[in-house]
């Protein structure tokens, strides 16, 4: 099948992206790109904005790291400039103001977080242990102080070099449409529960690069194979009856689509959070390179 219509990163960009040739790890790489993609997503649902809409910015965004490191472009100024020209592309445009107002609270909410994680107490009334929260309080930017002008200009930028280091390459390919055509070849529209959690998991996958590494029917695949096996479905898998054959995608395309996606669901330290949301700025993964620089041994 040709992937004309799904633009994918080369095997050079996929095994030493941008960011990991500055010194960021691979595992860390992975979390900022899920996280950005969370930040898109919740900005989307603030501003009523359409999931085709939501969709392509998170696929633009995953492409853009695999031109461009987390060094040069933090990930909440690109997540933004993604979703306002996505906007675009899908013929619903947001306002400017609207945009920068609602990733100025989740930016804030983030800060507040990392300077306030959930800690455990012991109660006074019960041996049992309560966590202390601290209540999170939005503070609206004074549209004439500098902060606004700053998330203008930076969202600008975004867009601009979006566009430009994508070489304006901004066709996206979404899975929805695929997902119900190959439930329906293989028999399991009527299994309302299929094609939920299927639809669920193309849906997280947008928190990974898979959007960026392979073709559309692998991705769908994957999910159909991750829904299935949960519910205990069984399909035809014998050597000479794969059903992932019908749509032509390879097993181990299918079987790695899979584990990015249940990478997201694995269990994280409280420090492995706090780093994330710590870094959502060029100049906090700036700081944090600078502190981890491997130290040159003595001659």
């Amino acid at each position: 099948m040709s992937t004309a219509l799904y633009p994918l990163a080369s095997l050079a960009q996929i095994r030493n992206t941008p960011s990991r040739a500055d010194g960021i790890p691979e595992d860390l790489e992975l979390d900022l790109r899920a996280y950005g993609c969370k930040l898109i997503h919740e900005a989307g649902v603030l501003l009523r904005q359409k999931q085709v809409a939501v969709a392509t910015a998170q696929i633009l965004f995953q492409r853009f790291w695999y031109v461009t490191s987390m060094k040069q472009f933090g990930i909440g100024d690109v997540g933004m400039g993604a979703l306002y020209l996505a906007s675009k592309l899908e013929e619903c445009p947001i306002r400017m103001r609207d945009l920068i107002n609602v990733y100025d609270l989740l930016l804030q909410r983030a800060a507040h977080k990392l300077k306030h994680p959930p800690a455990p107490a012991a109660s006074t009334s019960t041996s049992l242990t309560r966590t202390v929260t601290h209540d999170f309080k939005y503070v609206p930017m004074s549209y004439f102080g500098s902060t606004f002008y700053d998330l203008k200009d930076a969202l600008v930028v975004a867009e601009m070099q979006i566009l430009k280091r994508l070489g304006f390459n901004v066709n996206v390919v979404l899975p929805y449409g695929t997902l119900v055509n190959y439930l329906r070849l293989l028999g399991l529209t009527e299994r309302e529960d299929v094609s939920s959690r299927a639809w669920g998991y193309l849906n997280d996958a947008l928190q990974t690069p898979v959007y960026a590494l392979y073709a559309v029917p692998t991705i769908v695949s994957a999910a159909i194979l991750l829904a299935t096996r949960h519910l205990g479905i069984a399909l035809p898998s014998s050597p000479d009856s794969c059903w992932w054959e019908l749509f032509d995608a390879d097993w181990e395309d299918v079987w790695s689509v899979a584990g990015y996606i249940m990478r997201l669901y694995r269990e994280r330290s409280p420090q492995d959070q706090a780093r994330v949301l710590g870094l959502v700025s060029k100049k906090a993964v700036r700081a944090w390179l600078d502190d981890h620089q491997p130290i040159a041994p003595r001659s």
